[in-house]
């Protein structure tokens, strides 16, 4: 199972960097290649569609779509905290290997690789689930990019107080794609960093860098990351919120 997910890995970094080089081509119908054809133009059909329903509402059409492509990899973010939840659970058997195969050499570090790998097939946990969702949601959000910046019809509308295809003028949306970035990753980790404190500066890590990307990109790309943040704290709620309200009880409890 393993090599098979690394596999994938190295085949959705392909697919990817195939398609950075062709980011000042305009995208149509006739646009060869595997990552225009099933990926960038199918974006763009679908946002250009959507919008063309709504009076040519582009911003509104890239809203819609985001939420269709929440919906559609749903199952696999379940998965993705079902796996989190069940890593957060064998966190103190795993800590008992580590302490009890503590030495360096490579055969005691053997060891312990063979007996983690046990108790995972054990428990039924597959320490690789996790990163599928992430792997999905980056060649979708860069074919999402290219549908926005190689499409004049999305590029060229404005929605509220920014122009699509352009940076957002006051950096709202950058910065509440941060807020919104730091939320859900907070209550995806809920109970984790209190086990693992290294988690804590990715919590804080993933937000600036969203900022710090958000600023350069097109604002409608910001508007996609908003959105789909959006959706993933109600969903987080609805799936961890028993566990959400616990954790919170617990700190108000420790103060």
């Amino acid at each position: 199972m393993k090599k098979r997910q690394v596999a994938w890995l190295f085949l959705l970094l392909a697919v990817v960097l195939a398609g950075c080089t062709e980011i000042n081509q305009p995208i149509t119908a006739e646009s060869k290649g595997f990552w225009n054809e099933y990926i960038v133009y199918p974006l763009s059909w679908l946002i250009t569609y959507t919008s063309e329903m709504f009076g040519s509402n582009y911003g509104l059409g890239i809203i819609i779509v985001t939420i269709l492509i929440r919906l559609a990899i749903l199952p696999l973010m379940i998965q993705q905290t079902k796996s989190s939840k069940a890593m957060q659970a064998l966190q103190p058997e795993l800590q008992k290997l580590r302490e009890k195969y503590s030495s360096k050499d490579a055969q005691t570090q053997q060891k312990l690789q063979q007996e983690t790998m046990l108790l995972f097939q054990k428990h039924g946990v597959n320490p690789l689930a996790g990163c599928l969702p992430i792997l999905i949601q980056m060649p979708i959000l860069i074919g999402f990019y290219h549908a926005i910046v190689r499409t004049e019809e999305i590029a060229r509308h404005n929605f509220l107080w920014f122009d699509l295809g352009e940076k957002d003028p006051f950096f709202i949306l950058p910065l509440v794609a941060g807020i919104t970035t730091f939320i859900q990753q907070k209550m995806m980790m809920a109970g984790i960093e209190q086990q693992n404190p290294q988690m804590v500066m990715l919590l804080w890590l993933m937000p600036i860098m969203v900022v710090i990307f958000a600023i350069n990109f097109p604002a409608a790309l910001s508007l996609y990351w908003v959105v789909g943040n959006l959706f993933m704290i109600a969903q987080t709620y609805f799936i961890k919120g028993p566990e959400l309200k616990a954790t919170n009880q617990a700190g108000g409890t420790g103060k």
